[in-house]
């Protein structure tokens, strides 16, 4: 994949985009992504030089003209969340002020995308409101990774390409040799993209149905479909507290499943996240690195994959005007 897009980058000039030449930034949030995705795509990652002032609000200052050029930045909007956030749109805003040809925020993660819609009165509709800020910041594009909600793709006002890891997920996990395999889908939320990872499995899909007791807590109510002797595989996009795929685990043992893994996007692995994973009885996480993931929460059960050749392709297809739909045809 790495050699591939380095030749195509070998061939990309200013006549094959309209947009003149392709520019990186990455911001602070993950540095290992940021490198991987330079690595594959062959062009160097340009110094935005974040600091920090003594009372903690965040200085850019880009270390390269910018003007005319095709520009991308990468930040993932994790923990801590807020953070991440205002660097993102204060990067946006400097390549703006710098006169660049067209900026492109790539956003691996996206926070605040739990509150898509209004459940109860006088809630925020928190993606919208982010979706809002990160456009006003001044990106012409932007390209994200399994969101919590595909609603939240149409909140941006600006063209917008959602990319999905299911690939890379399945890809693993039929390496693992799996028997009689079985697709789950721990929520009503989660259907769609177990349908999606059943079909690259063709596989059956499994469908749980629970309640939240209080907020960050699961309690498996019913479950359809057949387990029994299956190895189950768990789709997530985010694992945040691991309490929903370790009831979903539990559920599944239960009910006679031969193995469990879990299948998922975002490692967000609050604190006692890794350990309830540890001591649960799954056979693996699978997760990618669209969030860093620090060494002390790796190790067994946790398997973290790359997400970098999939957004080099995106952000390289981007460049060129040409059609990022096809990767997941």
């Amino acid at each position: 994949m790495i050699g591939r897009l380095q030749t195509a980058v070998e061939f990309a000039s200013e006549d094959t985009s309209p947009w003149g030449e392709l520019k990186l930034i990455g911001g602070t949030a993950n540095p290992d992504l940021n490198r991987l995705i330079s690595e594959a795509i062959g062009v160097k990652l340009t110094d935005p030089r974040v600091n920090r002032f003594s009372d903690g609000e965040i200085d850019v200052k880009i270390q390269d003209s910018m003007r005319g050029h095709d520009c991308f930045v990468i930040q993932p909007t994790c923990h801590p969340v807020n953070e991440n956030l205002i660097e993102l749109f204060i990067l946006l805003d400097a390549l703006r002020r710098a006169s660049a040809g067209r900026i492109t925020a790539v956003i691996p993660y996206y926070g605040y995308a739990r509150k898509e819609r209004k459940s109860q009165p006088r809630e925020p509709i928190s993606a919208k409101l982010m979706a809002n800020f990160v456009t006003l910041a001044g990106a012409d594009r932007v390209l994200l990774l399994d969101l919590h909600a595909d609603a939240i793709e149409g909140f941006f006002d600006v063209p917008t390409d959602h990319l999905t890891a299911n690939k890379i997920l399945a890809g693993h996990i039929r390496s693992r040799g799996l028997d009689r395999c079985a697709v789950v889908a721990p929520d009503a939320g989660g259907a769609k993209r177990a349908e999606s990872m059943a079909k690259l499995l063709q596989a059956p899909i499994v469908f749980v149905y629970k309640r939240r007791p209080r907020e960050e807590a699961a309690e498996i109510m019913e479950m359809a479909g057949e387990v029994e002797g299956r190895d189950c595989v768990v789709v997530e996009d985010i694992i945040s507290t691991g309490g929903t795929v370790v009831e979903v685990a539990r559920a599944l043992r239960a009910h006679g499943a031969r193995r469990v893994l879990v299948a998922c996007s975002h490692a967000v692995l609050t604190r006692g996240a890794s350990a309830r994973l540890r001591e649960a009885d799954i056979d693996e996480v699978i997760v990618t690195d669209s969030i860093p993931v620090p060494e002390e929460k790796r190790g067994a059960p946790l398997t973290v994959l790359s997400v970098a050749p999939l957004l080099a392709e995106a952000i390289l297809r981007v460049h060129e005007n040409r059609s990022v739909s096809e990767l997941f045809r």
